[in-house]
């Protein structure tokens, strides 16, 4: 592949990653005012959920596109790196649970870091689970 062509496909993947990011940063936004208005509690459930569905979706594109080979890398790169790095939300994780160790709620702060970590975890082992078992096979 000559220099140009690879330079165009650059380019578009960089484009495509930036409209996938646009769209996962307003489904997070969307999605986790949402929750939290709808939950109606101090705990931050809006992030904690969209976190912990933001590992399970990683997790199961990743099973059905590497490890089953379905998805191809170039939309991969829009699903992973975009849409979900703009989607899951650790920055936010980490300010709102200094923000409740700041308000001295111990509890509520472990129990978000803690919670939205082991969940996450499992969330990914459970979306590439899904993924690998996609389709049959």
């Amino acid at each position: 592949m000559d220099t140009r062509r690879r330079r165009h496909r650059l380019t578009v993947t960089i484009l495509a990653i930036f409209v996938a990011g646009g769209l996962g940063a307003l489904a997070r936004y969307g999605l986790s005012g949402w929750l939290q208005v709808a939950s109606g509690s101090e705990f931050p459930w809006g992030t904690f959920v969209v976190n912990v569905l933001g590992a399970l979706l990683f997790g199961l594109v990743y099973g059905v596109g590497v490890e089953r080979e379905i998805i191809p890398p170039f939309w991969r790169a829009i699903l992973l790196v975009g849409f979900m790095g703009a989607f899951t939300t650790f920055s936010t994780l980490a300010f709102e649970t200094e923000a409740l160790l700041r308000q001295s709620k111990w509890l509520w702060a472990a129990a978000n870091y803690l919670g939205q970590g082991a969940a996450g975890i499992a969330a990914v082992f459970i979306g590439m689970a899904i993924g690998r078992s996609a389709g049959g096979g």
